[in-house]
């Protein structure tokens, strides 16, 4: 599915997506609000979501809302947060059935929106704040998910090498928000901060399946009603050079070893030489086949696992590996002579042959759900660039050794953060 025709209409206070295609059997409509990751607002909005998503003023609570829902033929709807560089993104989706393929003609398209614009803009509001209820509940929930990411080991030591790394960055704040700051919030700051997002962020609104783009267009236009708006942008290479590799060791009572290692590749979605980092990355450690994988985990037997991951709108590539304590000075050694293997050119062109392979792959197995399509196109409202998949897949097939060789060569090593036993 190369050939993907998004129509993109501006509207007031937002922008629509949508997505004509009979890949599908469902519909399936996004809305996607972002802002600026900010100290004084991530954990307000690391909550806020999950308070929306229980009731609606006409849904006043969580048992009302599933039931609408699941009259609409089982209809889903959740939410998500996430960080994509300097910015903070909401995700509010509804996946409906398509009516073409139901006996009745229920509008289904048509209360799917409807639904998801009572969500977004018709909240459970009293006296200007949400339902306490509902959010005293919520806090409880977040404050487990903050938690959660301490107790999965492998999470919390890619949470702290970003959190040394990136000091002093945006991408330094956590998705879900600070566990000291959940209490200090109200049901009326909450109410405070929707009105602002509602009123500022960037919001893009996805409509994927077969549908007619003038009906949706149509329906959007009656639902979807917004203030205009300018979104605020921020710089994403606000990087601080630091003169020296910094290295945090961290003690705590544990297993196995996490060596995480962070890297600035001083190249970002939207740069010429993106699709030679994406290379890159899978010769180095990103795929089963690549020299991290091969070399730290089969040869010498030193890791339980090692990959690495780049993220593409900060620029940052990540190596995560979970080691014997001792094995510490030999791993990154071991992951440093991987590193300037690629910046010497030290691969072949059937390793670079077999990375092209199993990336497009991927991103065709991406493309192959409503939800992973998304956040594909997504890539370009966040970016503010164009690039249709056929492009991606073209360019990636195009790169050649010398470009992945120069894309190696800008990559510096920042932090390297390992977390230890006690007895070490």
């Amino acid at each position: 599915m190369t050939n993907i025709n998004e129509v993109v209409k501006e509207k007031k206070g937002y922008t629509l997506h949508i997505v004509e295609t009979d890949k599908y059997k469902t519909n399936t409509l996004v809305m996607k609000l972002k802002a600026p990751l900010e100290h004084e607002t991530v954990t307000l909005r690391g909550l806020l979501p999950h308070v929306m998503q229980s009731s609606t003023k006409t849904y006043p609570n969580t048992t009302k809302l599933r039931s609408y829902l699941d009259g609409l033929y089982g209809a889903s709807f959740f939410t998500d947060l996430a960080k994509k560089g300097e910015y903070h993104i909401v995700s509010f989706s509804v996946e409906i059935a398509n009516e073409k393929f139901l006996k009745d003609s229920d509008p289904l398209l048509e209360k799917g929106l409807e639904f998801l614009s009572e969500v977004v803009l018709n909240p459970n509001v009293e006296n200007d704040q949400f339902h306490d209820d509902t959010v005293d509940k919520e806090k409880r929930n977040q404050k487990v998910r903050i938690q959660a990411v301490y107790d999965d080991k492998m999470r919390y030591a890619n949470s702290r090498l970003v959190e040394e790394m990136c000091k002093d960055e945006r991408f330094a704040l956590h998705v879900n928000g600070k566990k000291e700051d959940v209490d200090a919030i109200t049901s009326g700051d909450l109410y405070q901060y929707y009105k602002k997002i509602i009123n500022e962020d960037q919001m893009d609104l996805y409509v994927i399946g077969d549908v007619d783009p003038d009906q949706v267009e149509a329906f959007c236009d009656r639902l979807f009603s917004m203030n205009e708006r300018t979104p605020v942008e921020v710089d994403s290479s606000e990087v601080k050079r630091k003169d020296a590799e910094n290295v945090v060791k961290e003690k705590q009572d544990v297993k196995q070893g996490k060596l995480n290692i962070g890297y600035r590749t001083h190249t970002q979605y939207g740069d010429q030489d993106y699709f030679a980092l994406q290379v890159f990355n899978g010769i180095f450690g990103g795929f089963s086949h690549s020299k991290l994988f091969i070399n730290v985990r089969e040869k010498a037997s030193l890791a339980y696992y090692a990959a690495s991951r780049l993220e593409s709108h900060k620029g940052l590539l990540m190596v995560m590996s979970g080691i014997e304590f001792k094995n510490y000075d030999q791993a990154v050694g071991i992951i440093r002579e991987q590193l300037e293997a690629m910046k010497n050119g030290d691969f072949t062109d059937g390793e670079i042959e077999q990375t092209k392979a199993v990336i497009k792959n991927q991103m065709l197995e991406t493309v192959d759900t409503p939800r992973g399509l998304i956040e594909v196109l997504y890539h370009n409202a966040l970016a503010k660039e164009r690039i249709n998949l056929e492009y991606w897949l073209e360019q990636v097939g195009k790169t050649t050794k010398e470009e992945i060789v120069a894309a190696a060569n800008k990559v510096e090593l920042d932090t390297i953060y390992f977390l230890t036993g006690m007895e070490e």
